[in-house]
């Protein structure tokens, strides 16, 4: 199949220019926290700083790279010869940076960045992650404004929960790592918590490598039913992790004195309590979903 690059009013698409601005803005995000010194950091008032930054430097290395390649395949127009759904691919990448840079952009002045020196690489990096966060903002309405068939699954209100749910998972990934450096006593509520997201984290990748791959079809069950039983778990899993979240704030407010352990658990409340939103939405339309076919 001949490849065929794009034409030249392409290149002043509204797509191409969002596209353009996240790999600039991106790159220009991580190269100026990579060239900042450490004393640069809030490490000595909030220790976990580090994980948060390397989190932040994961986010904008991963959506750079990623959204390069996707940038250049679009342009050849070699998107056709890969065994994958385009426009399901775009859109998750779209929809998962928007989440994944906001995140970024709330952590890294708030944590990493030290607010007694403020320094003016740090400031433009934030403003760098800002701009980031805008863009896919931007190429998400872009995606969502074309034909529905051109959209995709991920492009509909069921898809952008599935995103929220991986989001949420992976959000708790530096949660974690900072959360066992301070838990002590009882362990067994955190390792429940680690398993709970693990294995939603693992079910969230399964999805969405069945909707990228195409396939719903080759399923020993109907994907519907799947998509119900997999929102159940994670109802559940996220259920039970949320009330060890709420158990742990109420334990360590009455024994710890260091405020950022709280402030550390308020946050995995807070995304664990949005996850499970999530989850709940998304297993009420598996289930009108499944309801619907059964009255066809």
């Amino acid at each position: 199949m001949p490849v065929i690059v794009l034409e030249a009013r392409d290149f002043t698409s509204p797509l191409f220019l969002v596209r353009t601005l996240e790999v600039f803005s991106s790159c220009t995000a991580f190269s100026l926290v990579a060239s900042l010194d450490h004393k640069n950091s809030n490490s000595s008032s909030y220790p976990s700083s580090d994980t948060f930054r390397i989190f932040c430097m994961f986010t904008w290395c991963f959506f750079f790279v990623i959204t390069l390649l996707i940038h250049i395949i679009s342009i050849i127009q070699f998107h056709s010869l890969i065994p994958i759904s385009w426009k399901n691919l775009t859109m998750t990448v779209a929809l998962l940076g928007v989440l994944m840079n906001l995140t970024s952009t709330v952590v890294f002045p708030w944590i990493v960045m030290d607010h007694g020196t403020v320094s003016p690489r740090a400031l433009a990096a934030t403003v760098a992650s800002g701009f980031t966060f805008m863009a896919y903002v931007s190429e998400s309405c872009v995606l969502r404004s074309q034909a529905h068939e051109q959209r995709g699954y991920i492009g509909t209100l069921p898809g952008f929960l599935k995103i929220i749910q991986l989001w949420g998972g992976l959000k708790m990934v530096p949660l974690m790592v900072i959360i066992s450096n301070f838990t002590t006593g009882v362990l067994w509520q955190f390792w429940i918590s680690c398993v709970s997201y693990g294995i939603c984290i693992f079910i969230s990748l399964v999805i969405l490598v069945v909707i990228l791959g195409d396939f719903a079809g080759r399923c020993l069950l109907p994907f519907d039913r799947f998509l119900a039983a997999f929102s159940l778990i994670g109802v559940l899993l996220y259920m039970l992790a949320t009330v060890i979240c709420l158990t742990k704030i109420l334990q360590l407010s009455e024994t710890e004195s260091n405020p950022n352990n709280l402030n550390v658990l308020i946050m995995e409340t807070v995304v664990s309590s949005a996850t499970l939103l999530a989850y709940t939405v998304d297993l009420a339309f598996s289930i009108k979903l499944l309801c619907d076919r059964s009255h066809i």
